[in-house]
């Protein structure tokens, strides 16, 4: 797991901590010593750390003109024992909220284990972002299937569904991530509004 890196090719676009208006705001990582783990794993120094047990993050893109943002994750989201949403809700969502970002891509193809424990936190933040959404983007099947059984689809899209291509967000630009996602959301809404 220490080999896992978030992505870093929005760099030139980018950097959380060069971000006044980020919680990671002058945030320091290492570049050479391992500290944070995942129970026994060691995981890559440039992951960010917000207080949650066994879940890291890295805000790779913040656009505070269209509202979006994209975020990705590493380790295990157990809101069951820890309640890593609450962190995440009150150390990062909200600080973003408060300027303005009501549209969230959440990235989480190496989120290993998703453990729920009632959907409050999230029912918060889709309330809180009015006009906005929430797109999780490459989260494994299990994860996804864990996140429907507590009833969390109701507030987070899925890029799972057979009337979408698969997005290969890494060779995009992140307008380009943006746009798509959206195109996705307004069509599935376009077509709930129609079954109903």
């Amino acid at each position: 797991m220490h080999t896992i890196e978030p992505f870093y090719n929005w760099r030139n676009y980018y950097i959380s901590s060069e971000d006044i208006n980020s919680p990671f705001y002058k945030y320091h990582n290492s570049e050479v010593y391992y500290t944070h783990t995942v129970y026994n794993y060691y995981i890559h120094p440039q992951w960010d750390f917000f207080d949650a047990a066994t879940l890291y993050l890295k805000v790779l893109y913040a656009d505070y003109d269209l509202h979006f943002i994209v975020i990705e994750f590493i380790g295990e989201w157990n809101d069951c024992t820890h309640l890593d949403i609450k962190f995440l809700k009150r150390n990062v969502i909200e600080k973003f909220i408060d300027k303005g970002i009501i549209k969230f891509i959440l990235i989480g193809e190496n989120v290993f284990n998703f453990f729920a424990s009632d959907d409050c936190y999230f029912e918060e933040w889709y309330q809180e972002i009015d006009g906005g959404w929430i797109f999780a983007l490459n989260f494994r099947q299990h994860v996804i299937k864990e996140f429907r059984d507590y009833n969390l689809h109701y507030y987070v899209y899925f890029d799972v569904d057979e009337n979408d291509d698969e997005i290969f967000w890494r060779t995009m630009t992140p307008l380009k991530l943006f746009n798509t996602v959206e195109l996705i959301i307004n069509k599935r809404t376009k077509a709930k509004y129609y079954l109903e």
